[in-house]
């Protein structure tokens, strides 16, 4: 139960920073449309980001909850553990920035080279610089977050990114009113609200009488442990972020791609982000805990349920992206700058994106089965086949296709990590397997969703001619997501796929 309401609140807080994100990217599309601002904001941006996912979220957390929840359960000096983790990760980062001010042509380069001998590419460089140092505040406060995550604080640690979005939103509607150009108060915005993001964290984190001691660096036998455990993650991590980079290589080739594939990477996040994380972040200290004190029972029990929850929200999910790219692209985004042929090159990758959905959540599920026992080097292994499956195909198709490879590789690499997940949490033991239950519910799920999908192409030939006309529009769109929340809710209810009434027992109880 404490796992629900821990998924509940992050699932909420999480909601609210993707709509939130909606509201801020259909401002830019609206406002800077796919030309070089918007590319340039775009690859500058993802720089921090990508950095931030290879120490922080991608590397340090995976190893540092696992053991920082172990030491709370034991009482073995967490806070001492936590502020030597936050002083080493401070000089690390810190020494990072200073290279990449330094090497930034060179970062630019590696991500968007199509973009080199334009204007892009200087924009690109200079807003690099403006937005890079967002990964030393995005990155204690992503240690800070796991230290909230592993206490069972979840609010405080969820509900940071809002920050960031309420001020891309206000700098925004600022610089608008103010005629001051948009992409240069966007890309300041991300600075400022890392420290926002930071100091929220911070005043949580002292609240719960852990707040780090800011000392001199040290390395004890914990923080030695702790970097030969994160440092096959972080590889893992790099992994992943080289697949990013061969996508959006793929996609600079190609003028207006690189905007195109992170507006549909924008809706398929909003599932991904609400669901999967959620469930990772509260999955990996509970899983963490149970190994701890040896109880394999209810970590199958937590296991299981994780997955069913993650399955019932994002195969429907999955299903509508793919069943209505187009109504949801041309509705949320289609204004101003963004023309008609942005909304179809954008449907498309959004279509090839939701096939991957189920993966990409899956694997949020199945990681901390890994993770939790401090097992990196597994991930680490699985993600260079990963990593090979994408560059195959997207480099493979790329003269084929164009930058849709980019797309496509990214789903299929996603597809062939589960699988390998899967198949190496064979020899985990019970712990690790799905139960009766989760087995008698999957199929359910798909066939609910699936029919789902065939209501949804029903309603839209019913609805499709009021989306050509400006306000109509909108309801067009809430007709359709609106019928299909209600008919999967009975479609699943007919098949057993779920039964409401114990979701909202578990969530009164979660309350209690």
């Amino acid at each position: 139960m404490k796992m629900a309401r821990g998924f509940f609140t992050v699932g909420f807080w999480t909601l609210a920073s993707r709509i939130l994100g909606f509201a801020r990217d259909v401002l830019i599309a609206s406002y800077l449309g796919t030309g070089a601002a918007h590319q340039a904001f775009v690859a500058a941006f993802a720089l921090p980001n990508l950095f931030r996912r290879f120490f922080a979220e991608g590397a340090l957390n995976m190893a540092f909850v696992p053991m920082f929840s172990k030491k709370l359960e034991s009482g073995d000096d967490p806070r001492g553990f936590a502020s030597d983790a936050f002083v080493g990760l401070t000089g690390v980062v810190i020494v990072l920035t200073l290279l990449a001010q330094i090497f930034m042509p060179a970062l630019v380069w590696l991500q968007v080279s199509g973009f080199h001998g334009t204007d892009k590419f200087d924009l690109t460089v200079d807003f690099g610089r403006i937005a890079f140092p967002y990964i030393i505040l995005i990155s204690l406060a992503a240690l800070l977050s796991g230290m909230l995550n592993a206490m069972r604080h979840f609010a405080a640690a969820a509900a940071a990114p809002v920050l960031l979005n309420i001020v891309f939103i206000c700098a925004i509607g600022v610089a608008a009113w103010m005629g001051y150009d948009i992409a240069r108060a966007l890309i300041w915005s991300v600075p400022i609200g890392g420290i926002a993001q930071l100091v929220l964290v911070w005043v949580a984190v002292k609240r719960a009488g852990f707040a780090p001691q800011l000392r001199w660096p040290r390395l004890t036998p914990d923080l030695k442990r702790l970097a030969l455990i994160a440092a096959p993650a972080a590889l893992a991590g790099g992994v992943v972020q080289i697949n990013l980079l061969v996508g959006r290589q793929v996609a600079s080739q190609t003028d207006g791609a690189v905007s195109w594939l992170y507006n549909a990477d924008r809706l398929y996040q909003l599932p991904l982000g609400v669901v999967g994380i959620a469930i990772g972040i509260v999955l990996l200290p509970e899983l963490s805990r149970r190994l701890a004190s040896n109880d394999d029972k209810a970590g199958r029990e937590s296991l299981s349920r994780a997955g069913e929850m993650a399955l019932m929200l994002t195969v429907p999910c999955a299903v509508a992206l793919v069943a209505i790219p187009a109504p949801l692209v041309s509705v949320l985004f289609e204004r101003g700058a963004f023309v008609a042929q942005d909304t179809e090159k954008t449907a498309l990758a959004v279509l090839i994106y939701g096939l991957g959905l189920p993966a990409f959540v899956l694997q949020k599920v199945l990681q901390p089965l890994y993770f939790a026992r401090e097992d990196t080097k597994t991930p680490f292994k699985f993600a260079l086949v990963s990593m090979f499956v994408n560059a195959v195909v997207a480099v493979g198709l790329m003269p084929i296709i164009g930058f849709f490879a980019a797309a496509i590789a990214t789903t299929l690499s996603g597809w062939a990590m589960l699988l390998m997940l899967w198949i190496g949490s064979k020899r985990l033991g019970e712990v690790a397997r799905f139960d009766d239950l989760f087995r008698k519910r999957l199929w359910r799920i798909c066939l609910a969703s699936l029919l789902m999908g065939g209501w949804l192409f029903l309603t839209l030939n019913l609805v499709g001619p009021m989306l050509g006309y400006g306000g109509w529009r909108w309801l067009a769109l809430l007709i359709l997501v609106v019928s299909g929340m209600l008919s999967y809710g009975v479609f699943g209810q007919l098949l057993g796929a779920f039964r409401l009434s114990d979701l909202k027992a578990s969530f009164r109880r979660s309350k209690g």
